[in-house]
C-alpha cells in the first residue's frame, strides 16, 4: 500500500542556484498528486528529492525533512533503501536495450538478491499485468528486447520495472509527454488503477492531464510552492492569482 509523504522546509541547490525554496506539503497516501508549473520552476527537482536522486549530482545539496511514511529519508536511511520504497518513471522511456522484456522487469529484483526462478516469474508476470502490458508481451518475454517495443509499451515496461521491487511510492516525471495520444490515454488509465495500491506523484505540463488523474495538485513557480489544494479547487477557484494566471494561460 502507498504511504503518506510529509515534506517540511525543503530547500535544494545546484551549486549556487537555489532551485527549491522552503517547500512544505503533505502528499496523501493512495492518491495521485499532480505538480504543475512552467518549465524550470522546480517540479522535477522536487520529485528527485523524494527518492534522493537529486544528490547524484555532485554540485547538488538538500536541506529540510522528507518523511516517506515513518522513514526520514535524509536521516534514517541510505539512498538505496529509499529507492526501494520510492520508484521513479522518467519522461522518456529508458528500458535496458540489451535486455529481454523479462530481464528488464527482473533487473531490480536480481540486484536485490532474488534468484528463485519461480518467484521471479511470478513477480514479473504480476508487474506486467499491473502495468497493463502482460497481454501484449507474454509470448515474447525472453525473445524480444525492451527496446523493440513501441514508445508507449516501453514506458509501461519501465513502470513494470519500477513496480517489481514493490515500492510504496511511484514518482512519474512527465511520463506521457513523449507519447502519442493513444499511449498517453493508456498511461492515464494505468495511473487510475495503480493509485489504490501506491502513492503517486506526477509532474506534468498538461493541465488537462492533471485534472483527469489527480485528486491533489500543487502549483510551482520560481522554486516555490505557490498553492497546494484539491485539484478541483486549483482549477476552478484557486486562492492565488498567480495560479489563476497560469492555468488560464496568461503566462507559462
Amino acid at each position: 500500500m502507498g504511504v503518506r509523504i510529509d515534506v517540511t522546509n525543503l530547500n535544494a541547490w545546484y551549486g549556487t542556484n537555489h532551485t527549491l525554496q522552503d517547500i512544505t506539503l503533505n502528499i496523501p497516501a493512495n492518491h495521485a498528486t499532480a505538480l504543475i508549473g512552467p518549465s524550470g520552476c522546480g517540479k522535477s527537482t522536487f520529485v528527485r528529492c523524494l527518492n534522493r536522486m537529486h544528490e547524484t549530482n555532485p554540485i547538488a545539496r538538500v536541506t529540510g525533512t522528507v518523511r516517506i511514511g515513518d522513514l526520514d529519508i535524509y536521516n534514517d536511511a541510505k539512498p538505496v533503501q529509499v529507492r526501494r520504497r520510492v520508484g521513479m518513471v522518467f519522461q522518456r522511456p529508458n528500458p535496458f536495450p540489451t535486455m529481454s522484456i523479462y530481464d528488464n522487469v527482473a533487473s531490480g529484483l536480481k540486484l536485490n538478491g532474488y534468484s528463485n526462478r519461480r518467484v521471479l516469474d511470478e513477480i514479473v508476470e504480476k508487474s506486467l499485468k499491473n502495468s497493463a502490458l502482460w497481454d501484449e508481451v507474454k509470448d515474447d518475454l525472453k525473445k524480444k528486447s525492451g527496446a523493440s517495443l513501441s514508445g508507449g509499451q516501453q514506458q509501461r515496461l519501465c513502470i513494470a520495472r519500477a513496480l517489481a521491487v514493490d515500492p510504496e511510492v511511484l514518482l512519474m516525471d512527465e511520463p506521457a509527454s513523449a507519447l502519442d495520444p493513444v499511449s498517453t490515454s493508456k498511461i492515464e488509465d494505468l495511473i487510475f488503477q495503480l493509485k489504490s495500491q501506491y502513492t503517486i506523484v506526477i509532474v506534468t505540463h498538461n493541465m488537462q492531464q492533471a485534472a483527469r488523474v489527480a485528486e491533489k495538485t500543487g502549483f510551482f513557480l520560481n522554486g516555490r510552492m505557490v498553492e497546494f489544494d484539491s485539484t478541483h479547487k486549483i482549477f476552478t477557484n484557486p486562492s492565488d492569482k498567480r495560479t489563476e494566471d497560469y492555468i488560464t494561460g496568461r503566462f507559462g
